[in-house]
């Protein structure tokens, strides 16, 4: 028989360190809901941000994660919580706090649990905002440290192009990805192409707006384009995959690690490939994307890394790399 659990519901703020600018926003912060639940011997925990663009935000993560609590209570299944509720970040919680509730009680690791191998460091990009590119200049600067960096763009072309220019000209040795967060038009992606051909980029993630990815079936730019926005969850990577070489799976979308553990190898049945993103959070919303990570080519997993008050940031990343411990989570 299983012990009566109990759900406890923390808000966190998640202070940027610095106003970060994308295509269409500006955060200041990513606030998140930290769920614990709990048997009275062992307690997992989950943190979700939500998706800020399908309107998914802590009030709602914290109304829905209060909306299950009796079926918490009752002993409510990974399985279950399937069904019960859509992908989002309430989901992405909870599913996350099970998994290690469930490590727990079973006394093995999530990552022998999820059937991937023992988690090792990796390379993770860490992001520039699609600020001025005087601004840029500085703070390229302070990640001389990173193996791998993404920037932001927002569809203004001779700006963008500025952009990519101080970032390759810092860092020519650099892995460079761009992130378009959805702001070009169809009719700037020849542009798009030339630079992103120009300064030798290696991926470029989102570069037209949810439901407008047909466009892309004909587009060569002669790398990698990824799914970012377009492909929310597993029933999204059956319809849009065709449109994409990378798809960007992120707990917060999808739902937690269960989906993201099933996307990531239907994306690979489909010779698609594998990338692990993140909305935001602390070091214990990065932990179990990183058990996904050990499945994917590219890893973005630097959201600690940009808050302003996270203690376990400068723990995990180290010489360009991430690394949470299963004594950490799970």
């Amino acid at each position: 028989m299983i012990a009566p659990r109990t759900l406890t519901l923390k808000r966190i703020a998640a202070r940027m360190a610095e106003p970060f600018r994308i295509s269409g926003y500006v955060f200041e912060a990513m606030p998140s809901v930290v769920v614990t639940l709990s048997d009275g011997q062992h307690a997992g925990r989950g943190e979700a941000a939500g998706v800020y663009y399908l309107g998914d935000d802590q009030d709602r993560m914290a109304a829905t994660v209060e909306g299950l609590r009796t079926a918490i209570a009752d002993g409510l299944t990974r399985a279950e919580l399937q069904q019960a509720l859509p992908p989002c970040g309430a989901r992405n919680a909870l599913d996350c706090a099970l998994w290690e509730l469930d490590a727990k009680l079973a006394g093995a690791t999530i990552w022998s649990m999820a059937g991937v191998p023992r988690p090792r460091p990796l390379v993770t990009t860490f992001t520039l905002p699609a600020a001025d590119p005087v601004v840029l200049a500085e703070k390229v600067k302070r990640l001389s440290f990173a193996r791998a960096i993404k920037l932001k763009l927002d569809g203004d072309v001779d700006m963008d192009r500025e952009r990519v220019a101080v970032v390759r000209s810092a860092r020519p040795d650099a892995w460079l990805a761009v992130d378009a967060n959805q702001g070009f038009s169809p009719a700037d992606l020849e542009s798009l192409t030339r630079i992103l051909r120009d300064f030798s980029v290696a991926l470029v993630e989102q570069p037209v707006r949810r439901g407008e990815e047909s466009v892309l079936r004909d587009w060569r730019p002669g790398i990698a384009v990824a799914a970012d926005e377009s492909i929310v969850d597993l029933e999204e990577l059956h319809e849009r995959a065709c449109y994409f070489d990378v798809i960007n799976i992120k707990l917060d979308k999808c739902g937690g690690l269960t989906e993201a553990l099933e996307m990531a190898r239907a994306a690979e049945a489909m010779g698609k490939r594998i990338m692990v993103g993140n909305m935001g959070g602390s070091t214990l919303a990065m932990a179990p994307a990183f058990v996904l990570g050990q499945l994917c080519e590219v890893v973005d997993l630097d959201g600690p890394f940009a808050l302003a008050d996270d203690p376990f940031a400068n723990a995990i990343y180290r010489d360009g790399m991430i690394f949470v411990p299963e004594s950490f989570w799970g």
